[in-house]
């Protein structure tokens, strides 16, 4: 199983076509507990996710890989080993877990700064010494890899990728990570939701792009599949990826999620790959 279960809706209300905002404590352990059945082995977090990472400790992750991420070190810390390693022991005992599959990194810039070689010694620690197994970073452009390759061994990349947002296949870099080894983990397969909304619930802001959408549904009605189904069939027709990382508001939405996993679903795909910053970078949106 492809599907990863990204748990930021469990800490923070997130996602432009959220519209039930956090998921509550008793929803979470039911999409914990369909994860389970479903074959999903795989449970991203992060420290900056609101109470994520409290959630999923109450509810349980015995059996998951969880893989959480480092939030950006505030300007006044010194030390940076010491606030790595305050970091994690706080993450663990929220987690209620001794170890985590992988730690990454939010802002990979940090990694050249004048803390940047505290910080690389700080994650190398954290392997060697068996709290994390793998060691990585979150990024929103595959630029940002060139420098990091150069400084740092990595074992996990999580990136966006999706119909629209294909630098990472366009840049090289999906196959250059895959065979260098590095799990690449693909994260915004629906573009925030985006992707899922009927032409007439787009926000007006996006009206910009209105023969995108229109070349989109089109394409749906024509081959007669769902945008959830096409979307992460998208994701899986790349060898390369080894992760799909998909947040869910309910039940509901997690087991559609693997249905949609488990369809055998191959076609040519709709010409819609942009690089406009204002589309592709969620950052942005607000500004729009």
């Amino acid at each position: 199983m492809k599907l990863a279960l990204g748990t930021v809706q469990f800490g923070l209300p997130y996602g432009i076509a959220n519209q039930s905002g956090q998921v509550s404590r008793e929803d979470a352990a039911a999409i914990i507990a369909n994860a389970r059945l479903g074959g999903i082995d795989t449970l991203d977090t992060a420290i900056a996710y609101g109470e994520s990472e409290i959630c999923l400790g109450k509810v349980g992750v015995h059996g998951f890989k969880v893989i959480t991420k480092l939030p950006a070190i505030p300007d006044n810390i010194q030390d940076v080993d010491c606030w790595v390693t305050d970091q994690m022991h706080a993450s663990l005992k929220r987690l209620n877990v001794a170890s985590v599959y992988g730690v990454l990194l939010h802002r990979s810039d940090q990694l050249f700064g004048t803390k940047g070689a505290a910080l690389i010694r700080s994650l190398k620690r954290l392997k060697y010494t068996g709290v994390v197994e793998k060691i990585g970073v979150s990024i929103y452009t595959p630029s940002e890899l060139d420098p990091v390759i150069d400084v740092l061994l990595i074992d996990i990349v999580q990136a966006p990728f999706n119909l629209i947002d294909q630098r990472l296949y366009t840049s090289g870099w999906l196959q250059k990570l895959y065979d260098s080894g590095v799990e690449v983990h693909a994260r915004s397969a629906f573009l925030q939701g985006l992707l899922l909304m009927q032409p007439q619930a787009i926000p007006e802001k996006f009206k910009y792009w209105e023969p995108l959408w229109g070349t989109w549904h089109n394409w749906l009605r024509v081959n007669r599949v769902s945008a959830v189904e096409a979307c992460i069939a998208f994701l899986q027709s790349f060898p390369q990826i080894t992760k799909i990382v998909v947040g869910v508001d309910n039940p509901e939405q997690l087991k559609q999620l693997i249905m949609a996993a488990n369809l055998d679903f191959r076609n040519e795909w709709p010409l819609m790959s942009s690089d406009d910053e204002n589309l592709i970078n969620p950052s942005r949106w607000d500004n729009l």
